[in-house]
């Protein structure tokens, strides 16, 4: 359900939305827990030097891309910025795909060559994964524009942070995206602390999802550690696009559990507030709770779904690690121009 406070956002819960179904939340429950357990095996290679450059970790942010993939067709596009591996698994890549890329081994998505930032998926309608703070914001609006070029339902959706929002490319997008009417729903995950400063600290003017009020774009706030909230207002922004009305924004208030990147300590936030959002909110906990008491699933149903879940990601690092480092002549492939 939507929210307009701090103080109406620390009340919302799985209580206070419509009710999903029990399949629908065990689906919920099982897709955020194979990012969450995908998420920590990526944090421990990287501890083990296994996986080099940048990592940014999604632990915490599940119920957002759960909830928004649920709202979509396998027609519809993906794009987002650097934090994309849970994006990824959401949208139906292979997670051997996905670690194996992590891992800089051929077998990955971009054949090690991309990284973790790096990584897409056409069959998947997966556009990335982008380095660039806000750099895939106007890239997603052009996939909007081919999608309504091409006489076709379809929309697309345009992640970024709260960080990203302040960039100007993201108003350059709004304004063509108002204008030209195209289907895409800037989604920002606002985890409160961008890449270390605080949103009050860096960001003017309040609500992120007011931002577009100048071009004409609709917005919403919704609480993101709730995968059936976030799905009830995604419904709503994508037949706000489907019928042609143009973009939507929804701000999806959510909390990273770990830095901004695993180099980050994350000092700008006290440790008591981290720990009072795992207890309180967590997305993965609260999911399990209504399924449990609602009789919905019962301990050894869901006690399962996590041996199931630990197989893949087990399976998934095993595979990366035996998967060889791309051959050098993988430096002359997808080179577009010629010097």
């Amino acid at each position: 359900m939507a929210v307009k406070s701090t103080k109406a956002r620390s009340k919302t819960s799985l209580k206070n939305t419509p009710k999903p179904t029990a399949e629908e939340m065990l689906g919920y429950y099982r897709e955020m827990l194979l990012i969450r357990r995908f998420e920590e095996k990526a944090g421990q290679l990287y501890g083990m030097g296994l996986i080099g450059g940048f990592c940014h970790l999604y632990i915490g942010q599940e119920a957002v891309v759960v909830g928004m993939q649920a709202a979509i067709t396998p027609e519809d596009a993906v794009i987002t910025s650097y934090r994309d591996h849970g994006h990824m698994l959401a949208c139906g890549m292979d997670p051997r795909g996905v670690m194996a890329e992590l891992t800089g081994r051929e077998g990955g998505y971009s054949r090690g060559k991309g990284g973790s930032m790096h990584m897409f998926s056409k069959e998947r309608n997966f556009y990335g994964g982008h380095g660039i703070v806000a750099a895939q914001v106007p890239l997603g609006s052009g996939i909007a524009f081919a999608f309504k070029y091409n006489n076709t339902k379809n929309v697309c959706l345009s992640y970024l942070g709260d960080g990203a929002v302040n960039q100007g490319q993201v108003y350059e997008s709004m304004n063509m995206a108002s204008l030209w009417k195209l289907p895409v729903i800037f989604v920002i995950e606002n985890n409160k602390y961008a890449m270390g400063t605080s949103q009050e600290r860096s960001a003017a003017g309040g609500e992120l999802y007011l931002r577009g009020k100048a071009y004409g774009v609709p917005g919403e706030q919704v609480d993101g550690m709730d995968a059936a909230a976030v799905k009830l207002v995604a419904d709503k922004a994508v037949s706000h696009c489907r019928a042609g009305k143009g973009p939507y924004i929804m701000e999806v208030m959510t909390y990273r559990y770990r830095g901004h990147s695993m180099s980050d300590p994350a000092k700008y936030r006290a440790k008591e507030e981290v720990k009072q959002m795992r207890s309180e909110r967590d997305p993965i906990e609260s999911a399990r709770n209504w399924l449990l008491e609602g009789d919905h699933a019962d301990e050894d149903m869901l006690r399962g779904i996590d041996r199931e879940v630990k197989d893949i990601v087990a399976d998934a690092a095993e595979f990366a690690q035996n998967s060889p480092e791309p051959d050098p002549s993988e430096l002359w492939t997808d080179i577009l121009i010629e010097a």
